[in-house]
């Protein structure tokens, strides 16, 4: 009994040993508590995630846009600077040897201070028309009478249908073997010959003995731009027009204003603003107008306004840095003339 007893003993004091040795090195493998504070994942404020939330959702178009705008726009202007013909445009390096010949060749050739007159010419007496046809047509149907719907619908149809197919109506319509404007000119109005609308560069009025010149085609597509885009300047007028009160025109009646009176000093400074945004659009669109004028004459006849010339630049002479250079000045340009108007426009007050 005391042998087991001593022998046990020994053994206890064994484990107890054992559980000492053992404190330090568990005490050791754990590691020691941090000293810094853990960090805290701080919280997006409401105007921080709809902020994100429409960086994501503006993603997708701001892609696109850099794909299909911004892109092709710095490869264009690249290639002003260098000399790239049309058989190299698949294995030109964009940021290959720079030059300024494009420049040179482009402002010392008399054709593009030609084309860029006739598109000053062409843009502002399209934009005027415009305006002016938009405004009557507005005017017109402004006041309820029957069939006034279906008035309107028709003044959409020459925006609204297919450049292609109304170019070729006009040309019909304006050839001078068998078209109805000089069969209708000759038999009622008593033209002595017929007019080549689309083909005469400079025809000549006669008024009380006076020969006077007139740049025929140029005039038709004119005519014809203000009559395919009016419709736009129409809606933009007719809305103005519908948000505007009647009480101001209604006391200028009874105080005995006339309609010219009531339109120009009640009417017409309430459509200035309008007027003035869609002159800035209308200019940025005419004068980057190519189809029309294409489908129309070619750009013979006087009519090859500055983006006709840079295509006969790329197709014809197969110069792609020369035709980039153009439309280089051509961009110059129309920011120059859009930062006048804004000058002007804040001088009088207009907010842009």
């Amino acid at each position: 009994m005391w042998r087991l007893g001593s022998t046990q003993a020994p053994h206890g004091e064994n484990m107890m040993t054992t559980d000492t040795n053992l404190a330090p090195a568990a005490a050791a493998a754990s590691p020691p508590p941090s000293s810094k504070p853990a960090r805290t994942k701080r919280r997006l404020t409401l105007t921080q995630k709809d902020a994100r939330t429409g960086l994501w959702l503006m993603s997708p178009t701001l892609i696109i846009v850099v794909a299909v705008v911004v892109i092709p726009l710095i490869w264009s202007v690249l290639l002003a600077f260098q000399h790239v013909k049309l058989i190299q445009i698949g294995t030109v390096n964009p940021f290959g040897n720079f030059t300024l010949d494009n420049f040179k060749v482009v402002f010392s050739n008399g054709a593009l201070w030609e084309s860029l007159w006739t598109t000053i010419q062409y843009t502002i007496g399209s934009v005027i028309l415009v305006i002016v046809f938009g405004l009557i047509a507005a005017i017109v149907v402004r006041r309820p009478f029957r069939g006034r719907t279906l008035v309107r619908a028709a003044f959409l149809l020459p925006y609204v249908a297919p450049v292609v197919a109304v170019t070729f109506v006009w040309r019909v319509m304006l050839n001078p073997e068998f078209g109805i404007v000089n069969q209708f000119g000759q038999n009622v109005l008593g033209w002595p010959e017929p007019i080549p609308f689309l083909s005469q560069a400079t025809g000549t009025w006669d008024l009380l003995g006076l020969q006077i010149p007139v740049p025929t085609a140029l005039l038709t597509v004119i005519a014809f731009e203000g009559w395919r885009y009016f419709p736009f300047a129409f809606l933009f007028i007719m809305a103005r027009l519908e948000a505007l009160s009647t009480e101001p025109e209604e006391a200028a009646l009874v105080d005995g204003a006339g309609p010219w009176q009531t339109f120009r000093y009640i009417i017409w400074p309430q459509l200035i603003p309008v007027i003035g945004v869609l002159a800035v659009l209308r200019t940025i669109w005419t004068f980057n107008e190519f189809d029309d004028i294409f489908l129309l004459t070619g750009g013979a006849a006087g009519t090859q306004v500055a983006s006709v010339r840079i295509f006969d630049l790329l197709t014809i002479q197969r110069n792609v840095g020369a035709a980039s250079a153009m439309s280089v000045v051509l961009a110059v340009l129309l920011i120059l003339m859009l930062a006048f108007y804004t000058l002007m426009m804040r001088r009088r007050g207009e907010k842009i």
